[in-house]
């Protein structure tokens, strides 16, 4: 078993996989961190902030031990900052304020190494299909938005939703693999390593 070359401060599964799929060894920790947005910050500063403040907390955490990759993915519609839905009512209304439009979906990735910190960002355009009230509830009761920024999963049954996507499909799932990959590699953490 090739030994870990990064911490990944995500208890996500779905960056989990897609680091895997980079052919990065890695350890996970999740870090607990505050998610509200401070004041009226810009939605691109604020997933920056997350990713990085993720990454610095698990660092820390281990003293140094690896680098850390930190990420957060932030679905905005007219610059307000959709979250993950409180309950059944908030999900409904996300779903239906995406309906029919075409929002953004950030993606900040942060590495916190001894050499250095660095954080990216990707944009994506997300064009959602016109959605009725019914299909919103249905796909509530489905579990699957409960824990989804914007109320809804590209990865899962939320996908049907999905009319066009103009970036990239990995950062709306919640790990962008060029500029992930382009990101370690400059820290010399190279990719494809399991597959060697």
């Amino acid at each position: 078993m090739t030994t870990a070359t990064v911490i990944l401060a995500s208890a996500s599964p779905r960056r989990t996989q897609l680091l895997s799929q980079l052919g990065v060894p890695h350890e996970v920790m999740s870090a607990d961190i505050c998610e509200e947005p401070q004041g009226h910050e810009h939605p691109l500063l604020y997933t920056q902030r997350l990713a990085m403040t993720k990454a610095e907390q698990v660092f820390n955490e281990v003293s140094g031990r690896l680098p850390v990759l930190g990420a957060d993915t932030t679905v905005t519609l007219n610059m307000a900052i959709l979250g993950k839905p409180a309950d059944e009512e908030e999900a409904v209304q996300m779903l239906l304020a995406l309906s029919g439009k075409t929002h953004e979906v950030i993606t900040s990735v942060a590495l916190v190494h001894p050499d250095g910190r660095e954080v990216c960002s990707v944009v994506t355009e997300v064009e959602f299909a016109e959605l009725s009230h019914d299909a919103c509830q249905a796909y509530w009761r489905t579990g699957e938005p409960a824990d989804k920024a914007g109320a809804y999963g590209i990865q899962g049954l939320g996908g049907v939703f999905v009319r066009q996507l103009r970036g990239s499909y990995s950062a709306v799932v919640g790990l962008p693999l060029f500029e992930t990959a382009a990101l370690l590699k400059r820290y010399q953490i190279h990719t494809w390593q399991t597959a060697l």
